[in-house]
Order: structure tokens, then C-alpha cells, then sequence
């Protein structure tokens, strides 16, 4: 195994680890990792959400060739992630459309990854 996929597999992983960590338990990730005050319950979800996309789309890169739809795949899971905590912290402030918004803007990205793979035949990347 080439030494960047390596490091693909193991970044995608640990960025997808940390991601879930911040989604699901915010305050021990803010406690044990990102002890940066004040704590921001809803600031945790978003980075845990970004953190996830960030390693969902190096994982995805080793399986799919195609860049446009990698990066469309992987923005779409950080943005479907992101749109989940706007819904889950709807209570916390921000704007009342803002979960409508990211979640119609996730879909898009989803969709339109999901069109590019099948148009490009579900190309597959030995590399």
C-alpha cells in the first residue's frame, strides 16, 4: 500500500472518530480535546460534523476516482451533518430558516454526487 493511502485510511478514520465523538458526547469532546472556553454546545456539533465530511471524503477518494464527485460526496455528508445540528440546535439561536436552508443545500450536494457517480459509470480507483 502506497504511503498516501496509508495516510488517507488512517486520517479519514481518525477525522471520522473525532467527528462522531463531537456529534454525539460535545461537552466530554469540549472537556478532554478542544478546551478552547467558553464551551458552545452547538459549536461542537458543527465541528464534529465537519471533522466527519473531512474524513468521509478522504475515505471516499480511496474508492472513487472521479474528484468532482468525491468532493461533492464529501461536502454533501459534512453538510447533511451540519444541517442535523442546526436541527438539533434549533433551540440555541441562529436563524429559523437555517435548517431548511442547510438541509436543501446538503441534499444538492448529496444528489448531485449521487448523479456524477452514476454518470461516470461508478468509476473505482486501483490506484
Amino acid at each position: 500500500m502506497k504511503f498516501a493511502r496509508v495516510v488517507a485510511v488512517a486520517g479519514g478514520l481518525f477525522l471520522v472518530v473525532l467527528g462522531i465523538w463531537a456529534l454525539i458526547d460535545p461537552r466530554s469532546f469540549y472537556e478532554q480535546l478542544a478546551t478552547f472556553p467558553p464551551y458552545n454546545r452547538h459549536f461542537m456539533h458543527d465541528v464534529g460534523a465537519f471533522q466527519v465530511g473531512l474524513g468521509v471524503t478522504l475515505l471516499i477518494a480511496l474508492v472513487w476516482a472521479d474528484a468532482l464527485g468525491v468532493a461533492l460526496a464529501g461536502v454533501g455528508v459534512g453538510a447533511a451533518l451540519h444541517a442535523v445540528s442546526h436541527w438539533v440546535d434549533r433551540d440555541l439561536g441562529g436563524r429559523s430558516s437555517d435548517p431548511y436552508t442547510l438541509s436543501i443545500l446538503a441534499i444538492a450536494f448529496l444528489v448531485a454526487a449521487g448523479m456524477r457517480h452514476r454518470s461516470q459509470g461508478g468509476p473505482s480507483n486501483s490506484a
